[in-house]
This record gives C-alpha cells, sequence and structure tokens, in this order.
C-alpha cells in the first residue's frame, strides 16, 4: 500500500442486509497473507474519525457464514490502521422477552462451530485470553449510543455461534436455552477471537430477527422472514452504529489492546 491509501481507526463489520454504511466514500483493495477479504473496503469519515466498511457475506450475501475468510478480513482491517470494531449482526434469540427487532449487546460468547480456522497462529505458544469476548468500552459506547438515539437496548447476554448453514434443531435450540445463553449466530466466531489476537478492541451489535426453533412452534425459523425483519430495522441499527462511532474513545485504555503484551509472536503486526 502506498501512503495515498486511506487509513481508518474505527471499523464496521456488516451483515445480513448492511451491505453499505458510509457515503462519498472511497474503495480500497487489500491484500492480506490470508488471501482477499470478503469485500472491496470503503473508508469514508464520520464526523472526526476515519471509518473502514467491510460487508462480511460481500455484497449481495455471496459468501455463506461457514465459508467467510474472516483471518483475511480482520488482517486487512488492521493493515488499514483500524484498532475499534463494530460488528453489527443478525442473531436469533433463545429467550422469548428478547423478540425481533430487540438490539442486545451481548458480553459472552459460546462457540460451537467445527470446521473453521479459529486463529492466526499456527506455530509457536501464543495463548491469548479471551475470558470477556467483548471491549468493555466499546459496548459502554453503544449502550450511551442507544439511549442517545432512543433505541431500547438489551446490556448484556451471551451469544452461541453455530456452525451452519442450516438452522438450529429445535432440541439444540432448547438445549441451547437451557444453558442460560440469549442469542445463537452463525458469524460472531471467529471474528471475535481474531480480533482479540490482532489486539483490536471488538464489539458486537445484535439485532433480533426470531425466535429460534426451540422457542416456537410451527416451521421453525426461515431465512426470508430473518431477511424481513433485518430489512425492517436497518434504519434503526445504522443510526446506532454511527452515532457509536463518535462515542468511541480515541485513546484506547481498555485492556484490547494490551492482549498480546508478554507473549512471543511468530511475526510482527501490519
Amino acid at each position: 500500500m502506498t501512503r495515498s491509501t486511506p487509513v481508518a481507526d474505527v471499523a464496521v463489520i456488516g451483515g445480513s442486509g448492511f451491505y453499505e454504511l458510509l457515503s462519498d466514500a472511497q474503495p480500497v483493495e487489500v491484500d492480506t497473507p490470508y488471501g482477499k477479504p470478503s469485500d472491496t473496503i470503503t473508508v469514508g469519515a464520520v464526523g472526526k474519525r476515519g471509518v473502514a466498511f467491510l460487508p462480511r457475506h460481500g455484497r449481495g450475501h455471496a459468501i455463506p457464514a461457514h465459508k467467510i475468510n474472516y483471518r483475511a478480513n480482520l488482517w486487512a482491517l488492521r493493515s488499514l490502521g483500524v484498532r475499534q470494531v463494530l460488528a453489527p449482526c443478525a442473531v436469533g434469540s433463545l429467550r422469548p422477552e428478547l423478540g425481533p427487532g430487540t438490539v442486545v449487546v451481548p458480553d459472552q460468547l459460546v462457540d460451537r462451530t467445527t470446521a473453521r480456522t479459529q486463529s492466526y497462529y499456527d506455530q509457536g505458544a501464543v495463548h491469548v485470553s479471551f475470558a470477556d469476548p467483548y471491549c468493555a468500552h466499546g459496548r459502554t459506547a453503544v449502550l450511551k449510543a442507544a439511549a442517545a438515539t432512543g433505541t431500547e437496548a438489551q446490556d448484556g447476554g451471551t451469544t452461541v455461534v453455530i456452525e451452519g448453514p442450516r438452522f438450529s434443531t429445535r432440541a439444540e435450540s432448547r438445549w441451547y436455552a437451557a444453558q442460560g445463553w440469549s442469542l445463537v449466530n452463525m458469524t460472531g466466531h471467529p471474528e471475535a477471537v481474531l480480533a482479540r489476537e490482532l489486539a483490536l478492541c471488538y464489539t458486537s451489535v445484535a439485532l433480533v430477527t426470531d425466535l429460534d426453533a426451540g422457542l416456537c412452534t410451527g416451521e421453525g425459523v426461515a431465512q426470508d422472514e430473518v431477511f424481513k425483519v433485518f430489512a425492517e430495522n436497518i434504519g434503526k441499527l445504522k443510526a446506532l452504529v454511527l452515532e457509536t462511532v463518535g462515542l468511541l474513545p480515541e485513546d484506547r485504555t481498555c485492556a484490547c489492546g494490551h492482549a498480546l503484551e508478554g507473549l512471543d509472536l511468530p511475526w510482527d503486526l501490519p
């Protein structure tokens, strides 16, 4: 990359129906040691902050959750200067009080994926702390932005991430709910842990699109209904994310930026 390449310190990784965010943005092609990211990254400004936007599934939802090149996505963003990531996503609810249209700012994650590359560190002993998967300061910013925009947001909850592309069986859904987990999703892992391995702040902003199969009768979760509910709420979610950008601290004092201190890394970070 040359010096003329735009630099952003905040990134938004958008999910279903969230393919555009920034107006008057400049496209940037980024190559990584792990291949190309899901799509061209666009870089623009929100207030005084440089913001990069990357559609997680590619435009037109071309890439299913289990085929996303998560390592390339996070590496590309960091190479542009990004240090804070906001990750809006669609989720199913495992709790009846969290109905479609509810915004949740989860604080915990459970990995139930089975076939994804989930680390940059394929050599040496590099064990990154992941006890608290999401940035505490990022979560605070989202909740403040929700109050400022009049958006009701649930503070806290556990997201269980499944492999996909199929939805859960009723038995699986009931089992997840019985563990006390709140949401089910297909993209939150390894995205969150890869961000931590690059010492990035990562904050999930979850929009409930459906009650998962174990909470309802009938045919269960349907893709067209998920997309429909997300589309109906996309304006609210975009406004929340843009408001959050302005509330993220410019100087990082959270633990995320220190995640790699004391570790012997096999290469230099971008």
